[in-house]
């Protein structure tokens, strides 16, 4: 009796517990619904200024948990293409308000907008016409509101937890406004995944991103024959390259075909006298080639798909100009899978 006595506790407080979170949940997806309504002109005309600003600084700053949000809008506009710094509000006060300077573009996160750490930046731009201000903020009777340029108005939202004091839903929603300015700025810049790779050059979301540039062979690397050698002359190359493959070239450089070890066996075993064969006889015409900024992880999936283990690589679309090679091993050698 006891033991069922536990287990139903137990049950019963995960339950309240799992219900606690769903509800928290819910209340986010409903101040996100919120928001997603409110996105109209002022989120248009806030995406233009900062997409025209062009000899200034984009500068982000709040307080509290605000304050944390406005880290991320800056660090990821910084990371999509549009350069950013985060001020923080209270050093501002003792000298830091000199990193403002005209032509930038500072944008104030602050729920209330009435923030007395932001009060000083407020009068410190409001005096300079140079500066644009951008308001973020669910209070219209706000200093903030009434100050800025150009603002956001939140919607009001309610927070999760007793009291709905804890700022929960309207944090989410700040977060998710941050993150829709910086890919509308990113998607009019056209700012690509290989300009995303630049800013990303360590850790998983690199290794991701690699193209088959980064890894390919070239020079003197690739294993190129002519094709009108011997197959005896062929066997010795793919030997010396071991890499088990080899590129044909016509006489004008220009790629014809390609020949695997396992053409080899396969021939070695039909026919005794194939090494007396040219090249260009028994090879495989017009090898698979792919361009320099396909992801390497889409040319291993290629590899798979076809059942072969290496690409010749080419650019602007001249494939049978072959600029790299990229084998198998390479691309697992670089941890892509």
């Amino acid at each position: 009796m006891l033991l069922l006595k536990k287990i139903s506790g137990h049950t019963e407080m995960r339950n309240n517990i799992v219900s606690i979170g769903k509800e928290v949940i819910k209340l986010e997806l409903n101040a996100l619904k919120k928001l997603n309504s409110s996105l109209g002109n002022s989120f248009e005309k806030i995406v233009k200024i900062i997409l025209n600003c062009k000899n200034g600084k984009i500068i982000v700053s709040g307080v509290g948990k605000s304050g944390i949000i406005a880290k991320k809008w800056s660090a990821t506009l910084s990371s999509t293409g549009t350069s950013s710094f985060f001020l923080d509000a209270s050093n501002a006060s003792h000298g830091d308000m000199g990193q403002i300077t005209s032509n930038d573009i500072v944008i104030l996160i602050s729920l209330s907008g009435q923030s007395e750490e932001l009060k000083n930046i407020i009068q410190y731009v409001s005096r300079n016409k140079n500066i644009k201000l951008i308001g973020i903020t669910s209070r219209k009777d706000s200093l903030l509101f009434k100050n800025a340029d150009e603002n956001f108005l939140l919607p009001n939202v309610k927070e999760a937890g007793p009291g709905s004091f804890v700022p929960t839903s309207s944090t989410t929603v700040q977060t998710a406004l941050g993150d829709a300015i910086a890919i509308a700025c990113m998607r009019y810049k056209k700012f690509g995944k290989l300009d995303f790779k630049k800013f990303h050059p360590s850790g998983s979301l690199s290794v991701k991103l690699k193209t088959v540039e980064d890894i390919m062979l070239v020079g003197n690397k690739i294993p190129f024959v002519r094709e009108n050698v011997s197959m005896k002359t062929a066997l010795k190359n793919i030997t010396k390259k071991g890499l088990g493959v080899l590129i044909v070239r016509n006489l004008k450089n220009l790629t014809t075909g390609i020949l695997t070890d396992g053409d080899l066996k396969r021939l070695s075993n039909n026919n005794q006298n194939f090494q007396n064969y040219k090249i260009k006889k028994v090879m495989k015409k017009k090898p698979i080639s792919v361009d320099k900024n396909m992801l390497a992880a889409q040319a291993l999936s290629i590899m798979n798909t076809k059942k072969i283990t290496c690409l010749c690589i080419h650019r602007n679309n001249k494939k049978n100009k072959t600029i790299g090679f990229v084998h198998i091993h390479n691309i697992l050698n670089a941890n892509i899978t």
